[in-house]
């Protein structure tokens, strides 16, 4: 089960090296999807960066992997609470959406996240979750990107 779509990787706009943290493994990452009737809906992710889109990881089923099916703009804010006024903003429409390897990604980012090896699926959430979720691996197209460290001189990256 995949789906590609919209831009061109070459369209891809980079992130700045002064924010490149904020898209692997940042602290907070929230991803914003469209929903059947307009209006935004909002979860909390987990993300990393392949060196040009972001991705993330959701199960079949859920309401944001539906929402990315039927409308793929979205857009990801990504910050540090202990650094609130340093963040990331990216907007993007996701190019493809698959099952395949998804399990890995989502061990991988568990590993990240929690620092050290561990199984999504065990050791994050009970196993038994397992028999009726399926990972789906979704990549995210950088198509705006807004960089901010208000801390600092210029206030952007």
């Amino acid at each position: 089960m995949s789906h590609v779509t919209g831009p061109a990787l070459e369209e891809a706009v980079p992130i700045p090296d002064t924010h490149l943290d904020l898209v692997e493994c940042p602290p907070v990452a929230v991803l914003a999807t469209v929903m059947p009737d307009g209006h935004p809906q909002s979860s909390v992710v987990w993300c990393d960066f392949d060196g040009v889109c972001i991705r993330v990881n959701t199960m079949r089923g859920f309401r944001k992997e539906r929402n990315m099916r039927r409308n793929p703009r979205v857009t990801l804010l990504c910050y540090d609470p202990r650094r609130t006024l340093r963040y990331l903003e990216i907007r993007g429409q996701v190019i493809e959406m698959t099952e395949k390897g998804a399990p890995d990604h989502l061990d991988a980012l568990s590993s990240k996240y929690a620092g050290r090896p561990v199984r999504y699926f065990g050791d994050m959430i009970p196993a038994l979750y397992a028999e009726f979720e399926v990972p789906v691996l979704c990549r995210i197209l950088p198509t705006a990107v807004v960089a901010r460290d208000w801390s600092s001189p210029g206030g952007s990256a």
